[in-house]
């Protein structure tokens, strides 16, 4: 059963279930009229990723300060953990597997705060559902990209006048809003605080990825390769569905982050 089919059928059964939303969203979907449309579609509770990458944030701060000497590669992009298994396994031992992906910290708080929800995962990446079923499979994570939600949106009859404005989240992240844009991670955690310009690199795009895999190999002064698969970050993965200009998708995250009422 694919994941449309899947989620259609647990709403059918009123399952108890917690939507989490991927920072990106504000690339498609309106806050906080989102929220309305995901609680009339039958979620219990909405919660931003955002929070969960606030966690991803603090294990990576820990990382480099109990290992001063130590390298890592982030590793919240799971396409990239794939390529860098695939074929060059030999820098494995630098994936900062310590600390879970957002979506996984954010399913936990999900299993700490609503025990009896299931998390569903809502974003921009396809490969997200080979993170939750071969990397996190005791989250039980259902994942679904935005134009899948979108699908069950219309299986629903559940469009955006239909909604009401709804609340805001039931938990939220405000200061990792700006996760899924390129570089995210370290303008969000403080990595700069205890790192030099020169110990870090940030890098976003397939084509640019085995030249900075090349270079981390080479520069052992690079401490942390800050790196995504989808060119400008997340707000260009697979699986939005939106006309918007990648400056344009970028400005969107911006703005919503830059919000300080919510």
């Amino acid at each position: 059963m694919d994941e449309v089919s899947r989620l259609t059928d647990l709403l059918n059964k009123k399952a108890k279930l917690a939507a989490m939303l991927a920072p990106s969203f504000p690339v498609v979907y309106e806050y906080p009229q989102i929220i309305g449309r995901l609680k009339q579609l039958g979620f219990l509770y909405v919660v931003e990723v955002a929070a969960g990458a606030k966690k991803t944030n603090e294990a990576v701060l820990t990382l480099l300060q109990d290992n001063p000497q130590s390298r890592f590669i982030t590793s919240p992009c799971p396409s990239f953990v794939r390529l860098i298994r695939a074929k060059y396994p030999q820098l494995l031992q630098y994936l900062a597997l310590q600390a879970d992906s957002p979506m996984a910290a954010t399913a936990r708080i999900v299993k700490e705060k609503f025990p009896d929800c299931s998390p569903v995962f809502v974003g921009p990446c396809v490969a997200k559902k080979f993170e939750s079923s071969e990397d996190y499979p005791e989250l039980n994570i259902l994942v679904l990209t935005y134009k899948e939600l979108d699908m069950v949106f219309d299986a629903f009859h559940v469009g955006e006048a239909a909604a009401q404005a709804g609340d805001g989240f039931d938990v939220t992240g405000q200061t990792t809003r700006i996760y899924p844009i390129d570089g995210g991670l370290t303008e969000s955690s403080g990595v700069r605080n205890i790192l030099k310009d020169e110990e870090i690199r940030i890098v976003s795009g397939w084509k640019n990825c085995e030249a900075a895999l090349l270079e981390f190999e080479r520069n052992l002064k690079i401490r942390l390769l800050d790196i995504l698969f989808c060119e400008g970050g997340c707000i260009n993965g697979p699986g939005i569905a939106s006309v918007l200009s990648p400056d344009d998708r970028k400005k969107k995250v911006l703005e919503f982050s830059a919000k300080r009422d919510l």
